[in-house]
Protein backbone atom coordinates (compact mmCIF):
# COMPACT_ATOMS: atom_id res chain seq x y z
CA UNK A 1 0.00 0.00 0.00
CA UNK A 2 1.21 3.47 -0.89
CA UNK A 3 -0.18 6.51 0.87
CA UNK A 4 0.59 9.54 -1.24
CA UNK A 5 1.06 13.00 0.22
CA UNK A 6 0.72 16.07 -2.00
CA UNK A 7 2.44 19.41 -1.53
CA UNK A 8 3.29 22.53 -3.48
CA UNK A 9 -0.10 24.11 -4.00
CA UNK A 10 -0.77 27.78 -3.52
CA UNK A 11 -1.87 31.03 -5.08
CA UNK A 12 -0.35 32.03 -8.42
CA UNK A 13 -1.10 34.72 -10.97
CA UNK A 14 -2.34 33.84 -14.46
CA UNK A 15 0.57 32.86 -16.67
CA UNK A 16 2.59 31.69 -13.68
CA UNK A 17 3.97 28.30 -12.72
CA UNK A 18 3.80 25.87 -9.82
CA UNK A 19 5.32 22.49 -9.15
CA UNK A 20 3.32 19.96 -7.19
CA UNK A 21 4.93 17.02 -5.44
CA UNK A 22 3.49 13.63 -4.58
CA UNK A 23 5.53 11.71 -2.03
CA UNK A 24 4.76 8.00 -1.70
CA UNK A 25 6.07 5.60 0.90
CA UNK A 26 5.52 2.24 -0.72
CA UNK A 27 8.07 -0.15 -2.17
CA UNK A 28 8.99 -0.86 -4.85
CA UNK A 29 8.13 2.57 -6.19
CA UNK A 30 8.78 1.47 -9.76
CA UNK A 31 5.71 -0.78 -9.64
CA UNK A 32 3.32 2.05 -8.91
CA UNK A 33 1.59 3.98 -11.64
CA UNK A 34 0.81 7.49 -10.42
CA UNK A 35 -1.90 9.84 -11.55
CA UNK A 36 -2.82 13.45 -10.92
CA UNK A 37 -6.45 14.53 -10.87
CA UNK A 38 -8.17 17.77 -9.99
CA UNK A 39 -11.58 18.82 -8.82
CA UNK A 40 -13.02 22.31 -8.94
CA UNK A 41 -16.07 23.32 -6.88
CA UNK A 42 -19.24 21.95 -8.41
CA UNK A 43 -17.39 19.91 -11.01
CA UNK A 44 -16.47 16.27 -11.39
CA UNK A 45 -12.97 15.00 -10.72
CA UNK A 46 -10.90 15.52 -13.87
CA UNK A 47 -7.92 13.55 -15.11
CA UNK A 48 -4.76 15.65 -15.40
CA UNK A 49 -1.76 13.38 -16.00
CA UNK A 50 -0.37 9.93 -15.35
CA UNK A 51 3.04 8.30 -15.42
CA UNK A 52 4.03 4.65 -15.58
CA UNK A 53 6.16 2.90 -13.00
CA UNK A 54 8.99 2.84 -15.54
CA UNK A 55 8.73 6.63 -15.84
CA UNK A 56 8.93 6.70 -19.62
CA UNK A 57 5.23 6.54 -20.43
CA UNK A 58 3.10 9.59 -19.73
CA UNK A 59 -0.36 10.69 -20.72
CA UNK A 60 -2.12 14.03 -20.27
CA UNK A 61 -5.62 15.38 -20.22
CA UNK A 62 -6.49 17.56 -23.19
CA UNK A 63 -6.90 20.69 -21.09
CA UNK A 64 -3.32 20.57 -19.77
CA UNK A 65 -1.45 19.05 -22.69
CA UNK A 66 1.57 21.16 -23.62
CA UNK A 67 1.47 23.12 -20.35
CA UNK A 68 1.91 20.48 -17.63
CA UNK A 69 4.69 17.91 -17.27
CA UNK A 70 4.66 14.85 -15.02
CA UNK A 71 7.90 13.21 -13.89
CA UNK A 72 9.21 10.99 -11.12
CA UNK A 73 12.29 10.75 -8.92
CA UNK A 74 12.95 7.19 -7.75
CA UNK A 75 15.55 8.20 -5.18
CA UNK A 76 12.95 10.39 -3.46
CA UNK A 77 9.88 8.21 -4.16
CA UNK A 78 8.25 11.34 -5.49
CA UNK A 79 6.24 12.27 -8.55
CA UNK A 80 6.14 15.88 -9.72
CA UNK A 81 3.63 17.86 -11.71
CA UNK A 82 5.19 20.94 -13.28
CA UNK A 83 2.43 23.36 -14.22
CA UNK A 84 3.20 26.24 -16.56
CA UNK A 85 1.06 28.93 -18.22
CA UNK A 86 -1.56 28.57 -15.54
CA UNK A 87 -4.95 30.16 -16.04
CA UNK A 88 -7.97 30.61 -13.75
CA UNK A 89 -9.58 27.46 -15.18
CA UNK A 90 -6.77 25.47 -13.57
CA UNK A 91 -8.01 26.44 -10.11
CA UNK A 92 -8.92 23.27 -8.23
CA UNK A 93 -7.86 20.85 -5.55
CA UNK A 94 -5.21 18.61 -7.04
CA UNK A 95 -5.02 14.98 -5.95
CA UNK A 96 -2.32 12.40 -6.39
CA UNK A 97 -3.25 8.73 -6.66
CA UNK A 98 -1.25 5.51 -6.87
CA UNK A 99 -1.85 2.01 -8.17
CA UNK A 100 0.38 -1.03 -7.85
CA UNK A 101 0.94 -2.74 -11.19
CA UNK A 102 2.71 -5.97 -12.09
CA UNK A 103 3.85 -4.28 -15.29
CA UNK A 104 5.88 -1.10 -14.95
CA UNK A 105 4.78 0.10 -18.37
CA UNK A 106 1.09 0.93 -17.91
CA UNK A 107 -0.79 4.11 -17.12
CA UNK A 108 -4.36 4.83 -16.05
CA UNK A 109 -6.52 7.86 -16.68
CA UNK A 110 -9.64 6.74 -14.83
CA UNK A 111 -9.96 7.64 -11.14
CA UNK A 112 -11.56 4.26 -10.45
CA UNK A 113 -8.34 2.51 -11.42
CA UNK A 114 -6.41 3.90 -8.47
CA UNK A 115 -6.26 2.38 -5.00
CA UNK A 116 -4.76 5.09 -2.82
CA UNK A 117 -5.36 8.82 -2.79
CA UNK A 118 -3.78 11.78 -1.09
CA UNK A 119 -5.64 14.49 0.76
CA UNK A 120 -5.22 17.02 -2.03
CA UNK A 121 -3.52 20.39 -2.38
CA UNK A 122 -5.27 23.60 -3.38
CA UNK A 123 -4.14 25.48 -6.47
CA UNK A 124 -5.64 28.90 -7.04
CA UNK A 125 -4.89 30.92 -10.15
CA UNK A 126 -5.98 34.50 -9.73
CA UNK A 127 -4.77 38.05 -10.19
Amino acid sequence: QVQPVESGGGLVQPGGSLRLSCAASGRPFSHYAVGWFRQAPGKEREFVATISGSGDITYYGDSVKGRFTISRDYAKNTVYLQMNSLNPEDTAVYYCATKWTSSTRVTFSSPSAYNDWGQGTQVTVSS
